[in-house]
């Protein structure tokens, strides 16, 4: 198969969807891979090393977008929609639950989409969404403590504190792998940190983990209410499969939070778990509500490109090679796991959460493939 891994375009986006150890796997396995020119110079990855890896490099993004599969890190922009056809499979994060146009767009086209953040394992668990998650969890609290500074609009609180006075306050929503890798780091820091979730074995393994240096709630509106107006830095980690987030902070808990606070919401891709919420960009990654500073960057993880490429690339692959090897039906037919994987395919919505999210007609996989 014809491999083509073309150059984001989204605001300063600096990760490449594949990596040269990726290339020279797929290489290896027989197909013929592409890269767009300089596609990998954000992640430290020069054109040499795909070449040297076995990959050929183009000089444009409509050579890239014009292989059989394309192997992307961020879903489409518009300016890319033109690229889009009936024979092309695109392997990528699409988080189309939040974007309605981009849905519309490649099931009108026939684009066999598959979105990394629905590849799901039969315990539950996203083994493709899981790298960038620890990276956004642990990046959360990183731009969290710079924006509590004063001279980025925050209320001038030190996370760890000093001998003397507070440490900073922490509320985490959500205690999967976004909350937990938050956890981590700003317990490191030396904040207080509270971690609120639904499932008691989710709150057990952080307390097992974490110790006394963490206090895990349940999550329900008093104890949102009462731990967000009381918290310096609220990051928003609540992550529903493939649907857009529950909204758990409202306009009017934002409105009575001491001024000066700040809100990071890595959910934010998939329309963000904190009302007040919209995507920003890492040019402009900060806005006010009611004096609470907000950070919404959807892409945090393209800040650290070199981390997250390779981290990436480590989980994609494996996907990437059975969709290579097989193509998109028998590879849909031979992986339950990757079949949940596919939102669109042939003209149609075949993720229910995606349909649901936009009203849009739902079509089993199965009865297309």
């Amino acid at each position: 198969m014809l491999v083509g891994v073309p150059k984001e375009i989204k605001t300063r986006e600096y990760r490449v969807g594949m990596t040269p150890a990726g290339v020279r796997q797929l290489v290896g396995r027989g197909h013929k891979v592409i890269i767009e020119k300089s596609a990998g110079e954000g992640s430290g990855i020069a054109d040499e090393a795909y070449v040297k890896a076995g990959g050929t490099i183009v000089n444009g993004a409509a050579d890239a977008w014009g292989a059989e599969m394309v192997v992307k890190v961020k879903e489409p922009l518009k300016a890319e929609y033109g690229f889009f056809r009936k024979d092309l499979l695109l392997y990528t994060y699409l988080h189309l639950a939040a974007e309605p146009e981009l849905t519309k767009e490649l099931a009108a086209k026939g684009v066999a989409g598959v979105a990394y953040e629905t590849i799901q394992l039969d315990d539950g668990s996203l083994p493709l969404l899981r790298p960038m998650s620890e990276v956004a969890g642990r990046m959360a609290v990183q731009v969290g403590a710079s924006c509590l500074e004063k001279e980025h609009g925050g209320k001038g609180v030190l996370l760890g504190g000093v001998p003397g006075t507070r440490r900073g306050r922490v509320v985490i929503l959500g205690g999967g792998v976004v909350g937990k890798n938050a956890a981590r780091i700003a317990i490191g820091m030396g904040a207080h940190v509270t971690v609120l979730d639904v499932k008691g074995e989710q709150m057990d393994y952080l307390e097992d983990v974490f110790g006394a240096s963490i206090e895990t709630l349940y999550s329900n509106p008093a104890n949102i209410e009462e731990c967000v107006l009381r918290a310096d830095l609220v990051i928003g980690g609540v992550l529903v499969t493939g649907a857009v987030a529950p909204k758990l902070v409202s306009r009017d808990l934002i409105s009575r939070m001491e001024k000066g606070s700040v809100v990071v919401d890595v959910a934010v891709d998939q329309g963000g778990c904190i009302e007040t919420c919209r995507p920003t960009s890492h040019d402009h990654p900060t806005y006010e509500v009611d004096g609470v500073v907000h950070y919404c960057v959807p892409n945090m993880p393209g800040a650290v490109a070199q981390t997250s490429t390779f981290a990436l690339t480590n989980t994609t692959i494996a996907y990437a090679i059975q969709l290579a090897d097989k193509g998109a039906k028998a590879a849909a037919h031979g992986s339950k796991a990757l079949a949940l994987g596919f939102n669109t395919f042939a003209g149609q919505v075949v993720y229910q959460p995606v349909a649901q999210a936009h009203k849009m007609e739902y079509v089993e996989l199965s009865k297309l493939i």
